[in-house]
């Protein structure tokens, strides 16, 4: 049988009736995440600086709860494939106590030891001024920060479930509900509209918080009125049988994945920091970047949602040889989207950075930092994907040794010699670390192409 890339239009209709809410709702937050950006970005280089430390942060937290939704949700996805409800109803409980313990656990972390970890971002050049101004609007973000934490582990659980049974725009919905409030809060707080203080970085932060919160209550309202629709919520707080051995599995599972996502989180973070060891200049040029390449990456980071999605409930009807077929066609499908996409993120290098209230040598930075990512981005579609394939099947070892093994293993030793023990520029380094992509595409490729991820891990639970 000959084994084809392109799908006909049956099946990309099938695709996109799940990737494109996720693409809305991630396009929407990314926009408004650089909307927000811009907002702080007018107020100086300090304020761009210390805020995009704390997110970097914050954002190992992030991907803990995403690990941990995402590696119970490979159940969710099977169980719902062959239609069991209880499955489903167990592993969504399973996701809210998880990420209950994670928020509070985080809370507390972030709480004792936000001053340290952001002052390790600050070892670069820079005045002494200049680098408490940026440590104090950092701690400051953080601790406001810190209140969004539960809202979204709780946020995560449900918008998880829903799209691992299919339903992509209700959590679409709720997002974008979110980001609106979030939007016009940041308007308001950070420069003291209709007789509201001018708050800054701090009045970010605090409309951020507020808009998590909004999303849970969003989620949480719609999921419980329409128990006809989602039938795993009812019982879901009043009839809680989750089986010791079952939670054990669910938790055994999930564990390979939360660790991969925090490893794999705190890799980044600790490239950034060998970025900014060159300068605090080079702090303001990353963020920057990274603001528009979160942007222009939603179209395959959502393709990677709809593999996991898709060929996860394929798997759990049973049948292997569609599901690889599908993954086979949505990855080239993927690497498309990330030529386009790479195409414009080289486009707008020379033109984004300039909106930005920071200097000439920042700007020019980041135009050439951007139009890196944009020559790699169809390489790291790629990889995407094929993160996304091989955790379908609930072989998360595997995942680990791809993604964050190959991360500490190989990225991050490059970028810490390259920082320490050379002169190189910040452009350079990255050129080289990002140029590694090109590895992991090779392992990726032989190791969905060797099908060992294609299993069902559910039909022993039933």
């Amino acid at each position: 049988m000959k084994k084809k890339l392109i799908g006909d239009k049956a099946f990309y209709k099938m695709v996109l009736t799940i990737a494109v809410p996720i693409m809305v709702q991630n396009g929407l937050s990314n926009f408004v995440n650089l909307l927000d950006n811009l907002m702080i970005g007018r107020l100086g280089t300090n304020e761009i600086s210390g805020v995009a430390i704390a997110n970097q942060i914050v954002f190992v937290y992030y991907l803990l709860i995403f690990g941990a939704t995402s590696g119970v949700g490979i159940f969710t996805a099977q169980y719902h494939g062959s239609r069991n409800t209880e499955g489903v109803r167990q592993t969504f409980q399973c996701k809210m106590v998880i990420n209950t313990f994670l928020a509070l656990c985080s809370v507390v972390f972030l709480s004792l030891f936000s001053g340290v970890l952001i002052s390790q971002f600050l070892k670069g050049e820079g005045s002494p001024e200049d680098i408490a101004a940026t440590l104090k609007v950092g701690k400051e973000y953080m601790q406001i920060m810190l209140f969004g934490l539960a809202p979204i582990g709780l946020a995560n659980a449900y918008s998880g479930t829903l799209r691992d049974t299919g339903q992509t725009k209700v959590p679409m919905m709720a997002s974008t509900i979110a980001i609106l409030t979030n939007l016009v809060g940041n308007a308001i707080l950070i420069y003291g509209l209709l007789g509201m203080p001018a708050m800054g970085a701090k009045g970010a932060a605090v409309a951020t918080v507020i808009s998590r919160f909004v999303e849970f209550f969003v989620l949480a309202v719609y999921t419980g009125t329409h128990s006809d629709k989602h039938p795993f919520i009812v019982g879901a707080f009043t009839k809680f049988e989750l089986p010791v051995s079952l939670a054990f599995r669910f938790v055994l599972r999930s564990l390979p994945l939360m660790m991969n996502e925090v490893l794999w989180a705190l890799g980044q973070t600790v490239m950034k920091q060998c970025y900014s060891y060159r300068s605090l200049d080079a702090v303001a040029a990353v963020n920057i970047t990274s603001t528009i390449w979160n942007v222009l990456a939603v179209a395959f980071v959502a393709m990677g949602d709809a593999v996991g999605i898709i060929t996860g409930q394929i798997l759990g009807s049973g049948d292997i040889e569609k599901a690889k077929d599908h993954s086979r066609k949505m990855r080239a499908f993927s690497v498309m989207l990330g030529l386009v996409c790479g195409i414009l993120l080289i486009c707008v290098a020379p033109v984004f950075p300039k909106l930005y209230n920071t200097t000439d040598h920042v700007r020019q930075m980041a135009t050439k930092l951007i139009f890196v990512y944009g020559v790699l981005m169809a390489f790291y579609a790629y990889t995407h994907t094929a993160y996304f394939t091989l955790r379908s099947g609930g072989n998360t070892l595997i995942t680990v040794l791809f993604d964050s093994c190959f991360v500490w293993v190989i990225s991050v030793p490059a970028a810490y010699i390259l920082s320490r023990f050379t002169s190189v520029s910040v452009v350079a380094m990255l050129w080289i670390v990002q140029s590694l992509e090109l590895i992991k595409c090779v392992i990726g490729a032989a190791m969905v192409i060797s099908g060992i991820w294609a299993k069902n891990i559910v039909a022993k639970t039933e």
